[in-house]
């Protein structure tokens, strides 16, 4: 399963380089080998398990307004990887202010990964750390707690009917919609000739189409989230939303086709990754970064300038989350 160790990520020097690298190539190995059968099982049973909490309609007053009047906080979770690296990568939190899209608060770690990427189980590599970043912005700057997480993957549009977006929502008892980027083909969905034609036809910003499986059971909306991006999203309920919300709420985040919260996320741990790196590509020892964020400054093609700067590990066991909040 995901978890982190604390202390730096920097080399030891001496005779505990050896022992670290050693720890570290093993570590690599078992990323890049994929789980035994059991333990492909347990993580069936413990999807299905929380699959029972999940919350598929609207719960919040905000949710039900068509301008979502209330809604004042969207946040975006992300991981992203150190290059040429199978274990270190970023964990961010970002949350924005609604409707202006400001950031106003972001906490990024660096974090080891300890479990592979499985498709259907990505919760189990990476979930662990969001729902940290989440706990601890409870616990130092509860009054920005999102409303709402976007999340970059899927919701109930899922192999088991229980992704990423479904799983973190469960753990954080917070509404969260699932926006992945590719459509992921279950229950007879497919990107086929007419699957691409309906994307043809998706003629503005806010146009969509729903994705109906073989079951009969709509599990998403395919969403034209930008009038200059072709390119639709995979929009699907995580947790405490309704479908129909979750669709417009993540057309009215989009300033650019990926909804700023999640855009932001990512942009800010890219930075982290990028600003903290030390000589031969190990990321600096001792930082981190979790704190309220200034008013970023527009950068070319509206990227910030204000990325994510410094890092530190967290520790973090994905079986000690397994109650739902």
């Amino acid at each position: 399963m995901a978890t982190a160790t604390p202390g730096a990520c920097a080399r030891r020097s001496g005779s505990d380089a050896t022992g670290s690298d050693a720890q570290g190539r093993a570590m690599a190995a078992k990323v890049a080998t994929r789980p035994p059968a059991e333990t492909l099982s347990l993580w069936k049973r413990e999807q299905a398990r929380l699959k029972a909490f999940v919350v598929d309609r609207d719960t919040e007053a905000w949710q039900q307004d068509p301008a979502f009047s209330g809604l004042q906080r969207v946040g975006g979770v992300d991981v992203s990887f150190v290059k040429g690296d199978s274990v270190g990568a970023c964990a961010s939190l970002v949350v924005l202010s609604y409707p202006e899209l400001e950031v106003v608060y972001e906490d990024c770690r660096m974090v080891s990964l300890t479990a592979p990427y499985v498709s259907g189980f990505l919760a189990f590599r990476e979930v662990s750390f969001m729902v940290d970043a989440v706990r601890r912005l409870r616990e130092k700057e509860p009054h920005l707690v999102p409303q709402v997480l976007f999340v970059d993957g899927n919701g109930v549009l899922h192999h088991r009917g229980f992704g990423v977006a479904c799983h973190l929502g469960v753990l954080t008892d917070l509404p969260c919609i699932g926006v992945a980027k590719k459509l992921l083909q279950v229950d007879g969905l497919e990107n086929s000739t007419l699957h691409k034609e309906k994307i043809r036809l998706l003629r503005a910003g806010g146009d969509s189409f729903p994705l109906m499986g073989g079951s009969g059971t709509v599990l998403g909306m395919a969403l034209r989230s930008h009038d200059h991006s072709t390119k639709p999203l995979y929009v699907s309920v995580g947790h405490k939303m309704s479908l129909e919300a979750a669709v417009r709420l993540t057309h009215g985040c989009c300033r650019f086709r990926i909804p700023e919260p999640v855009r932001q996320a990512d942009i800010r741990s890219r930075g982290y990754i990028h600003r903290t790196l030390g000589i031969g590509g190990t990321p600096a020892p001792g930082r981190e970064r979790s704190r309220k964020a200034p008013r970023p400054r527009a950068g070319p093609e509206g990227v910030s300038e204000e990325l994510a700067a410094t890092s530190g590990r967290l520790t973090t066991q994905l079986g000690a989350l397994a109650q739902p909040s």
